[in-house]
């Protein structure tokens, strides 16, 4: 059963890890100024899928450069 699991469960339940936390991931990636935001917004909402692609999205936009006065 040890072999069974390891095949099987370990690598599945990795993948579905992976995908579920990839707006979180691109955004590390990328150094977002948002990273916290977008980990707690596919933390609480990734579920809801409507939370993951708005996750996704905000992860691949552009971040804005911040004018200092």
């Amino acid at each position: 059963m040890h072999l069974f699991s390891t095949i099987f469960f370990f690598p599945f339940f990795g993948f579905g890890f992976l995908m579920y936390f990839l707006p979180t991931i691109v955004a590390f990636a990328r150094s977002k100024r948002d990273t916290t935001s977008i980990l707690l917004l596919n933390l609480f909402l990734g579920w809801t899928m409507i939370g993951w692609v708005v996750a996704l999205v905000w992860a691949f936009k552009t971040d804005v450069p911040v004018a200092v006065r």
